[in-house]
């Protein structure tokens, strides 16, 4: 077995002074990691973390506050990217921006069993890069009117700086996440005058490269859905198991919750004809559906659930059914915590999460966890949500909500340096690895056949 080496000196310390908005003290960001050198087998698991200049990760968290028109995010930076805890004796949940799911998963694979300090043995070449935080100067800073750049400079670097990292596979081995929608990042390149997102998906010289991003097109060719992060991010198996505990002894006296924010204007869509089903519910027997609530809303408007898990965690936990409409874009981040409070989603769009999370939700498992209703039925043809899911038998229900839990270790992140027991079960971060591997393994297989 060939050694595993970390791709930084051991025991790395590096701190940025980042502004506070609340204070003038600084927020000390900590990147300090033990390599720990499991037994374990690394066949065809190897990965290389490319050395970047900072000025690609690290200094853009020195940035935090630079983005008025879009928010500062520096409070969210502690913990490593899972940002800071719900309150003093939380043990589990953070106040977690999605945003930074990149710096999240640059910090878990530190800690990767397999790491070699060889680019040519290994399966799979890493790029710490913080594309979402380095896309902020594009779509709300300075540079809107050159979108179609972000990315050059990052090829640039990989192409002549130990070129024959890239030249080896041209960029088939590399793998990056990027913590926004791909529609942020699919602006085509001719574009003129540039509207929304930047074109780094849309540059051909990242077609090869493998892109993990929380919300895919239609035709991934570069990108792979991976779960949002939610607020919960357990650091052994005795916490994580007395969740499980709760979300199972839990007692759903709601049939279903919406919560979100939209709905509220006079264009007929899925928000708004939830609204009104759930203003109305009132009509519906509370014996007919043996439960206390028919409907329940989470207002989330302007973003206020975003770092305040206790707003809607607790009715996603009374919850029998959470409902899972598309927004601007097709996906939600409330999937996936609605799964961690056992609450059986009900989508209104496959491209809201079947074609999406084939890592993490088989698609061939969704008629066993989740219920499908076309947005059109609801808006346009009067179909009722309320008589839809009332009209499930009892035992499918208590079913749905079995697969539901069982789905919960794979789609949350758990806190980095986690005890040996936890990690042996597989989350949403060894998944993401795991398929990673797989895919490049797949794509060279393809090009040494050709």
């Amino acid at each position: 077995m060939r050694p595993i080496f970390p791709p930084w000196p051991a025991n790395l310390q590096i701190s940025l002074s980042l502004p506070s908005s609340s204070s003038s003290s600084c927020l000390k960001f900590d990147l300090s990691y033990q390599i720990s050198i499991a037994e374990s087998d690394c066949t065809n698991r190897w990965i290389y973390i490319r050395r970047l200049p900072s000025r690609f990760n690290l200094d853009l968290l020195s940035n935090c506050s630079a983005y008025p028109i879009f928010d500062n995010f520096c409070a969210y930076l502690q913990n490593h990217g899972l940002g800071p805890k719900t309150h003093n004796r939380s043990q589990s949940w953070y106040r977690t921006d999605p945003l930074l799911l990149e710096l999240v998963f640059h910090r878990r694979i530190l800690e990767y069993p397999c790491l070699t300090q060889d680019p040519t043995s290994a399966n799979a070449i890493y790029l710490p890069y913080y594309a979402a935080l380095d896309a902020l100067k594009y779509l709300y800073g300075p540079e809107t009117n050159s979108s179609n750049q972000h990315g050059l400079e990052l090829f640039n670097v990989l192409r002549y700086d130990q070129p024959e990292i890239w030249d080896r596979y041209a960029g088939h081995d590399h793998l990056l996440v990027m913590a926004r929608p791909a529609w942020d990042f699919s602006q085509p390149v001719n574009v003129d005058p540039p509207i929304w997102g930047t074109s780094f998906l849309e540059l051909p010289e990242f077609y090869n490269v493998t892109a993990l991003i929380p919300e895919s097109r239609v035709w991934p060719w570069q990108e792979q859905a991976v779960p949002y992060p939610t607020s919960y991010h357990p650091s052994s198996l005795n916490l994580f198991e007395a969740w499980m505990r709760r979300v199972k002894n839990s007692r759903r006296s709601t049939l279903m919750l919406f919560a979100g924010g939209g709905g509220v204007g006079a264009t007929p869509n899925i928000r708004r004809s939830i609204r009104n089903e759930c203003e109305n519910s009132s009509s519906v027997s509370d014996s007919e559906v043996n439960v206390n609530r028919v409907c329940d809303i989470v207002d989330c408007s302007n973003g206020i659930c975003e770092h305040d898990p206790i707003r809607f965690m607790r009715p996603m936990l009374q919850a029998k059914f959470c409902l899972q409409p598309p927004g601007d874009t097709p996906t939600r981040r409330s999937t996936f915590d609605g799964i961690l409070a056992g609450c059986i989603p009900v989508f209104f769009e496959e491209l809201s999460a079947k074609s999406q999370y084939r890592w993490h939700l088989p698609e061939e498992l969704y008629g066993e966890f989740s219920v499908f209703i076309p947005k059109e039925d609801v808006v346009f043809r009067g179909l009722k949500i309320v008589d839809v899911l009332m009209s499930i038998p009892t035992d499918k229900v208590r079913r749905m909500r079995e697969r539901v839990i069982e789905l919960i270790p794979k789609i949350i992140y758990r806190r980095h340096d986690s005890t040996l027991g936890l990690r042996a079960r597989k989350d949403a971060f060894d998944i993401a690895i795991e398929g990673s591997l797989k895919r490049i393994r797949s794509r060279l297989n393809k090009l040494s056949i050709q």
